[in-house]
């Protein structure tokens, strides 16, 4: 059986650009295939994975809000992904379907492009949830000196994210400076354009802001990070990124850098 089939899981997602990602992905790659959008409901999520792997679909991408309670509907996790506790990505070979973490990846991938080393660099993420837990792996691996993060629970992020530092908004005044600040919320996010997650006067502590946002590009965030003279680097970068390697995991192949890069030209111009 062929397999050309390629979609995304959520529970709402009338704004994803992923379909356009992938098709930019696919026509520059010589991979054959169509990518579609699926809206599911929670509980209907475990026929939703079966449904696709009984039709021979290649793989699928999972989305908010079922990046981790899809990994029960699962025969395989990935070691990244058991390190978060989600799952982004789903391949269905060998009768098997087996979870993969890729935003892991594709913020790697962004931080690379835009300069940003990882190793021996210290990081201060703001929020904890599944984005920050993927963040926090990943500096982690690649030798981050200091993994700090900012939450408003601070007891239940320590459970969440156990071995990263945990501190409360307030005491973010009290750190000595930082070299990367990550935005791993969502506040700046369209259409709540006007917010953002730190106030501006606490920015010349770091020397590059990061935000996972791509939608608006320059949210608040780095508006303010960039007038304060902090490197900027938004999420659209990691958006390609971990969908670039969730195609190299369904069709086990390693794409060039510069097609990625192609597609994230392309892709810009949607936003």
């Amino acid at each position: 059986m062929q397999r050309t089939l390629y979609g995304l899981i959520g529970e709402r997602l009338s704004h994803s650009i992923s379909p356009q990602i992938h098709s930019a992905i696919m026509d520059r790659s010589g991979i054959k295939g169509s990518y579609h959008l699926f809206e599911v409901e929670r509980p209907l999520l475990g026929d939703a994975v079966r449904g696709l792997k009984a039709l021979g679909a290649a793989g699928t991408n999972v989305t908010i809000p079922y990046k981790s309670s899809v990994i029960e509907h699962l025969d395989k996790v990935s070691a990244e992904a058991q390190r978060i506790g989600a799952v982004n990505t789903i391949d269905f070979k060998d009768g098997l379907c087996s979870g993969y973490n890729t935003d892991y990846f594709g913020f790697e991938m962004m931080l690379r492009r835009a300069g940003i080393d990882i190793k021996g660099r210290s990081f201060l993420m703001l929020g904890t949830g599944g984005a920050a837990k993927a963040v926090a792996a990943c500096l982690e691996d690649f030798g981050a000196s200091r993994i700090a993060a900012a939450s408003t629970n601070v007891e239940k992020a320590k459970e969440a994210l156990g071995g990263v530092e945990i501190i409360s908004y307030d005491a973010i005044k009290e750190l000595g400076d930082i070299d990367v600040i990550v935005n791993c919320t969502p506040l700046g996010m369209h259409p709540n354009t006007e917010s953002s997650p730190l106030p501006e006067e606490l920015l010349p502590k770091f020397g590059a802001a990061v935000d996972l946002i791509y939608n608006p590009r320059k949210t608040l965030f780095l508006a303010q990070a960039s007038r304060r003279g902090l490197k900027a680097a938004d999420g659209l970068y990691m958006l390609v990124g971990q969908a670039v390697k969730a195609q190299e995991i369904w069709n086990d192949m390693k794409l060039e850098q510069e097609m990625v890069d192609e597609v994230y030209e392309k892709v810009k111009q949607l936003l």
